[in-house]
């Protein structure tokens, strides 16, 4: 039989090394960012990218049990006591591409952008292919993925990222085609500002990740979240307490053909 093939972990009767650090060196000198970094990236991130990477992770950890992946864990609490894991799993399920994929297509759209613009990625060239993209998909109709908020008019959490990302020494093209992304809208009359999912993809794409990490990193950062909200609806809640209203719209009660009335 072929045997699978894993270039991440090599385990055996004394040891665990983590793309060839042993794990017990990451535990006392490292951290969990690090392994994160590690385990997608196959390098330890610098402090800088480490700083961001983190910040991001927290960015991403939670937004209110209103969102579909926290609602989701906490309605699959309510309904089922017995297995936490079952709960988490339902909000991570709820993550696609409507919430939480945008990051990973804001990724892949700087990516094949910016290809497009060539090899030169002057400020200028980086503007007109942005300026491209939003022209593009206003044409086709489509959503301009990283822009706008259901909630936020200025996403909070956008400037700080940047802000650390240009600290860090790691901002690069990515932030300034998102930025040019949300310039073009503006032009066009359309209050668009940047969201979290197009601060991380500009931060993500900077730092090498490949385009999807932009859910990968989302999943890991908001499974957080998801446990704390499993744990708050446990612990102050009871079971079968969600109770979602339904309006029926349907027929009217009927008879089936042939039946006496």
């Amino acid at each position: 039989m072929t045997p699978w093939r894993t270039a991440i972990i090599d385990a055996d009767a004394t040891h665990i090394r983590v793309r060839g650090y042993d794990v017990t060196d990451l535990m006392r000198q490292a951290g969990f960012v690090d392994t994160v970094f590690l385990l997608h990236r196959g390098r330890l991130p610098t402090a800088g990218e480490k700083r961001v990477l983190d910040a991001v992770l927290v960015a991403v950890a939670d937004h209110g049990p209103g969102a579909p992946s926290c609602a989701a864990a906490r309605l699959a609490a309510s309904g089922n006591r017995q297995s936490i894991s079952a709960a988490i799993a339902a909000g991570v399920l709820a993550i696609g591409d409507e919430h939480g994929g945008a990051g990973e297509a804001c990724m892949t759209l700087i990516a094949s952008s910016l290809a497009g613009a060539g090899a030169d990625d002057t400020a200028a060239n980086i503007d007109a292919a942005a300026a491209r993209a939003f022209a593009q998909a206003r044409e086709a109709g489509a959503r301009v993925p990283g822009l706008g908020h259901r909630v936020h008019t200025v996403d909070p959490r956008v400037s700080v990222l940047f802000g650390l990302a240009a600290e860090a020494g790691v901002a690069g093209p990515g932030i300034r085609f998102v930025r040019a992304l949300e310039t073009a809208a503006a032009s066009a009359g359309k209050a668009l500002p940047i969201n979290i999912d197009g601060a991380l993809a500009a931060v993500l794409h900077d730092m090498g990740f490949p385009p999807p990490a932009g859910k990968f990193i989302f999943i890991i950062g908001r499974v957080a979240g998801l446990t704390a909200e499993v744990a708050e609806e446990h612990a102050r809640e009871k079971a079968m307490r969600i109770r979602i209203p339904v309006e029926y719209d349907g027929e009217a009660p009927r008879a089936l053909p042939g039946s006496k009335e």
